[in-house]
């Protein structure tokens, strides 16, 4: 028969962290600390946004049973979620002084480097975690998410479709290879691999999301906002404000008159057609 420590893996693995929870409360007092279910509670409750908790967990299991790595791993990306980016590094640079070559604590160390101005040592860092081992899915992704802090774009589509050639069905494989496309403007590519990745994953819904976000802009209504979802609003109309003022210099003020209402009819259908369309799209 299978243990409630088994059954809470089997039940995170499936998606379902309420029910790792509630096996893992079946447990004995000495095994519910232990650091296997401490790893699987914090698990959980990250996966519930539970950041708090996770955090806490976390360190109830670390006075138990000593420095862990697993556990201090939970702790830093707890700590981080919560904006504590150097509770979170103090963490993590424990965990590393245990399990130098730990790949997850590498890159969860590489990710806090990049989310917080340090794109170079994140590299570094992305580039030891790839020595350990090349072709783990957390290092392909860690290094989708530097080469998107240095600002290389290409780099990080060539990654990702290297992370969906060695880990073909990997739903979060292809989430990055879908976000790699929506970067890029290409909506139909994005459509197609988030949709995969919501097939593949179907009980997390941020990617069905994604896949439905991605549906919503590959509608022929939306082909006019191109401009907007591909350089972002602000940019848009700092874009008009150019033209409009460059027009007027010129001496085309008639000619910017009479494109102000048609730019105003733009805007209003930025605002308007969007939710309406997302709106009519789930219902049908």
């Amino acid at each position: 028969m299978t243990s409630p420590l088994g059954r809470a893996q089997a039940q995170l693995v499936a998606g379902r962290p309420e029910q790792a929870l509630a096996e893992l409360a079946e447990l004995s007092i000495v095994d519910a600390f232990s650091p296997p279910a401490m790893a699987i509670r914090c698990a959980a409750l990250m996966w519930l946004k539970r950041w708090a908790d996770a955090a806490e967990a976390a360190r109830s299991g670390l006075a138990a049973g000593g420095p862990d790595p697993q556990l201090l791993l939970w702790l830093g990306q707890a700590e981080r979620e919560m904006g504590r980016p150097e509770a979170a590094e103090q963490a993590l640079l424990g965990g590393l002084t245990v399990a130098p070559s730990d790949v997850h604590l590498l890159c969860a160390y590489a990710e806090l480097c990049a989310a917080e101005g340090q794109p170079d040592k994140a590299l570094k860092l992305a580039e030891r975690a790839a020595a350990e081992d090349p072709h783990a899915a957390v290092v392909f992704a860690t290094r989708v998410r530097v080469a998107y802090a240095l600002g290389d774009d290409r780099e990080a589509q060539r990654i990702s479709q290297e992370f969906v050639a060695a880990h073909p069905g990997d739903p979060y494989a292809l989430a990055l290879l879908g976000s790699s496309a929506a970067q890029r403007g290409d909506v139909e590519a994005a459509y197609l691999h988030y949709g995969q990745a919501a097939a593949a994953w179907p009980t997390h819904e941020p990617l069905g999301e994604a896949a439905f976000a991605m549906r919503v802009a590959r509608h022929p209504l939306m082909r006019p906002l191109y401009p907007m979802r591909r350089f972002g609003p602000l940019q848009t109309w700092l874009a008009w404000i150019a033209v409009s003022t460059v027009l007027r210099a010129a001496g085309f003020t008639t000619l910017v008159l009479t494109l102000s209402p048609l730019w105003f009819l733009y805007c209003v259908y930025s605002w308007v057609v969007p939710p309406l369309l997302r709106r009519w799209l789930r219902r049908h």
